[in-house]
């Protein structure tokens, strides 16, 4: 944890429309030394706005607000601001909703019944870039990619992790280069990734495949 010397601070925008949770919300995280609350929006349709005048680190966004729903909201700053970078805190939260929170471009999901610590971590490795679902959300996810992926899309995930090229891999299966390639297209899509080299440690991570 940052000293409370640090003059960097996470700069958090609370998304809630109940008014006591971003009371306790800022009054436990502007306790923090590293952490400070610099916005509020009260439903959807007013965080882009906040959004825009604030510039947070870190959004704290509820899922089920009035008006404009959280995963509504999350496409929509995702649509305006690239670099934003989203934390679900919710009551609620079925695996259909946690999902497309994910999908959607939030990079973590917490109960709001979790402990402080726990909130606290989240919201510096969702501040870091770094995703933050509990173990049964990532589980679930896993298994869905998972499932999405053909046994060839699997065995070409595993040779690129060995290290081979397009060639090399079409040499091994057997298959024309340009099939190969096409299939990894479809690998990056699929794990949502932008290269090689990050589809295998996002394969890795999800537990899709293990290198000897």
């Amino acid at each position: 944890m940052p000293s409370p010397s640090s003059t960097k601070k996470i700069r958090v925008l609370l998304v809630d429309d109940h008014v006591l949770i971003r009371i306790g919300l800022t009054y436990a995280l502007n306790g923090q030394p590293d952490i400070e609350v610099v916005g509020e929006a009260e439903d959807g349709a007013t965080a882009t706005a906040v959004y825009r005048e604030c510039r947070p680190d870190v959004v704290i966004l509820d899922l089920r607000m009035p008006g404009e729903n959280g995963l509504q909201t999350i496409a929509r700053l995702r649509q305006h601001f690239a670099e934003v970078r989203i934390l679900v805190l919710t009551n609620y939260g079925s695996g259909e909703e946690i999902e497309g929170a994910f999908k959607a471009g939030a990079l973590g999901f917490l109960p709001k019944d979790a402990p402080l610590e726990v909130l606290l971590e989240s919201i510096r490795d969702v501040s870091a870039g770094k995703q933050c679902f509990p173990r049964a959300v990532s589980e679930r996810l896993a298994y869905q990619v998972s499932t999405q992926l053909s046994v060839r899309e699997t065995e070409i995930l595993r040779l690129i992790g060995k290290g081979r090229n397009n060639k090399e891999i079409g040499r091994t299966l057997d298959v024309a280069e340009a099939t190969v390639k096409g299939h990894v297209s479809k690998l990056l899509y699929k794990l949502g990734v932008e290269d090689r080299t990050q589809a295998v440690l996002a394969a890795m991570k999800k537990g899709l495949i293990h290198l000897e």
